[in-house]
C-alpha cells in the first residue's frame, strides 16, 4: 500500500478507528511525522489531540541508528544487544541521554505553546505514528501513556515492519496497522510524499486542534516525474538500496552520500531531496553501507570503502535512463562528505559541484587539493569542532570553495529553521553550478 502523504495515511487510518467514536479518547501523535497522521484521526473521532514526546538515543558516531529511546516522565529504554555489539560505555550513554533529555524538554514546550498536557488518567490513549521500523519510539510512547495511568493504550499506524509489530503487541492493549510488511526497508518507502514535517507545523496542527480549527493536513500536489522509484544501486560486487527521483526535463543529478542504512528515507534527506527536485534537479539517495555493515564503527569511517562505492554508484547512475549525459553533483554528510570529496578528486569522475552538510572533509585531507568541483561547506554555528575541521579543510582546497554557517544550528541541523536554511544553501549552490552542459567525453570521465 502506497500512501500519497501523511494526511492521506491519517484519513485511511481513521476509517479503521471509528469503533472508538464516542469513547473517552485522547489521540497522541509522535512528533514530528506522526502528528499530521494523528491530526486526521483526531478530526474524524472528534477527540482531543496532543503529542507524546519521545527521543531516540542514537549511537555517537552514527546517530541514525538507535540504541534506545527516552520519553516524558522519566521513561528510558535501552537495547542491550546493540550496546554490547557497539561497545558503548556508561559515560557515552549518559552523554547522549543528557543531550536528548534537554531536547525533549525543549520540544515539549515548543509543541504545546502553553496549551496544557492532555490528561490520560482513566482514558483511552490512541498513539499514532506515520510508521514503525525499529519500534523503539513506539515502545517508549506506550510506556509513557501507561505511566500517566491511561485506562487503555491503542497503537495505530499506517505501516510497520511485521516482526517489529509482533514485539509491540505486549506493549499496547490493541495494535491497529493498515499494512505490515515482511520486507521492510524504511517508513518512507511507503509514501509518495515523505517530506520533512517541521516543528512549526506540529505546533500549528496542535493549536488548530485545540482551538477548534480542524482542517485536513495539506494534500500533496503530484509532481510529474520520469522516475520516482526504489532501486538497487550496483556498486562493484555489492548491490545497495537507494531511491532515484528524476523529474521531467531534469537539468542535473545530485547523489546523496551517507553511510547510514536508514539515511535514504530519513525525513532530513527526503526533505532536502524534495527541495532539489522542485528546482528540476534529479536525486539519488542511497546507502553506502549495507544494514549488516552499518553498526561496524570501522566501516563507517572507512573512507576508502565509501569512496569506491560512491564512484561505482556514479558510474551506475550515468547509465540510467533519463540521467545519462547530465551533470552530477554530490551532497555528503558526516563521513559521506569525505567520500564525496575524495570521489570528486578522482580522475575517473567528472563531478560538477559538491555540498557538504555537517561533514568531515578533514577525513579526505590528502585528496582536497585535487578536488576540481566548486565546493560548499555547510556547518552549524553551534558545532565548533566540525566548524574548525571545515575551516582547515577549506584552506587545503584550491578549487572554488565557500564555508556557510547556519545560525544556531548544531551538527544534525535539528533546530527550528536550521534544515530549511541548509536546504536553501545547497539548492542555490547546485542550481548555480550544475547548469546544463554536455559532459566531458574524455577517457578519464565516467559515462
Amino acid at each position: 500500500m502506497l500512501f500519497r502523504d501523511r494526511g492521506d495515511a491519517g484519513r485511511q487510518l481513521a476509517a479503521h478507528l471509528q469503533f472508538l467514536q464516542g469513547a473517552d479518547v485522547v489521540v497522541l501523535g509522535l512528533p514530528c511525522g506522526g502528528v499530521p497522521v494523528a491530526f486526521e484521526v483526531a478530526r474524524t473521532l472528534g477527540a482531543p489531540l496532543d503529542v507524546i514526546v519521545v527521543r531516540k538515543l542514537g549511537l555517537p558516531y552514527q546517530p541514525e541508528i538507535a540504541f534506545g529511546a527516552i520519553g516524558e516522565n522519566g521513561v528510558r529504554i535501552v537495547d542491550d544487544d546493540i550496546v554490547q555489539r557497539t561497545e558503548l560505555d556508561e559515560e557515552a550513554i549518559a552523554a547522549v541521554e543528557f543531550h536528548e533529555r534537554q531536547e525533549l524538554s525543549r520540544r515539549v514546550q515548543r509543541f504545546r505553546r502553553g496549551h496544557p498536557q492532555a490528561r490520560l488518567a482513566g482514558r483511552i490513549a490512541v498513539i499514532v505514528d506515520d510508521g514503525i521500523a525499529s519500534g523503539a519510539t513506539a515502545r517508549a510512547a506506550c510506556r509513557v501513556a501507561r505511566a500517566q495511568d491511561a485506562a487503555r493504550v491503542v497503537l495505530a499506524v499506517p505501516v510497520a515492519a511485521r516482526d517489529t509489530l509482533d514485539t509491540l503487541k505486549s506493549e499496547a492493549d490493541q495494535v491497529i496497522c493498515l499494512e505490515s510488511l515482511i520486507w521492510f526497508l524504511a517508513v518512507g518507502q511507503n509514501y509518495h510524499d515523505f517530506r520533512r514535517v517541521t516543528e512549526g507545523e506540529v505546533a500549528d496542527l496542535l493549536h488548530r486542534a485545540a482551538v477548534g480549527l480542524p482542517e485536513p493536513y495539506g494534500v500533496a500536489v503530484d509532481r510529474p516525474a520520469l522516475r520516482d522509484d526504489e532501486v538497487r544501486v550496483v556498486a562493484g560486487k555489492v548491490d545497495l538500496a537507494g531511491h532515484l527521483t528524476i523529474p521531467e526535463s531534469p537539468s542535473a543529478m545530485v547523489i546523496f552520500a551517507h553511510a547510514s542504512g536508514s539515511g535514504r528515507h530519513s525525513p532530513r534527506n527526503r526533505y532536502l531531496a524534495t527541495e532539489l527536485n522542485a528546482t528540476g534537479l534529479g536525486t539519488l539517495l542511497f546507502d553506502l553501507l549495507r544494514p549488516t555493515e552499518e553498526l561496524d564503527h570501522a566501516k563507517v569511517f572507512d573512507i576508502g570503502l565509501l569512496t569506491r562505492r560512491l564512484i561505482e554508484a556514479t558510474h551506475w547512475l550515468s547509465h540510467q535512463h533519463g540521467a545519462s549525459n547530465l551533470p552530477i553533483g554530490y551532497l555528503g554528510a558526516s563521513t559521506g562528505a569525505a567520500a564525496a570529496l575524495r570521489a570528486a578528486a578522482d580522475p575517473r569522475t567528472d563531478i560538477a559541484a559538491v555540498v557538504s552538510r555537517g561533514g568531515r572533509p578533514d577525513l579526505a585531507l590528502t585528496s582536497l587539493s585535487a578536488v576540481r568541483a566548486p565546493t560548499l561547506l555547510i556547518v552549524g554555528s553551534r558545532d565548533p569542532v566540525t566548524l574548525e575541521l571545515n575551516r582547515s579543510a577549506q584552506r587545503a582546497m584550491s578549487c572554488e570553495t565557500e564555508l556557510a554557517l547556519v545560525p544556531g544550528a548544531t551538527n544534525r541541523f535539528g533546530e527550528p529553521g536550521a534544515l530549511e536554511k541548509a536546504a536553501e544553501l545547497a539548492r542555490d549552490w547546485f542550481t548555480a553550478h550544475l547548469a546544463p552542459r554536455i559532459r566531458s567525453s574524455k577517457d578519464t570521465s565516467i559515462r
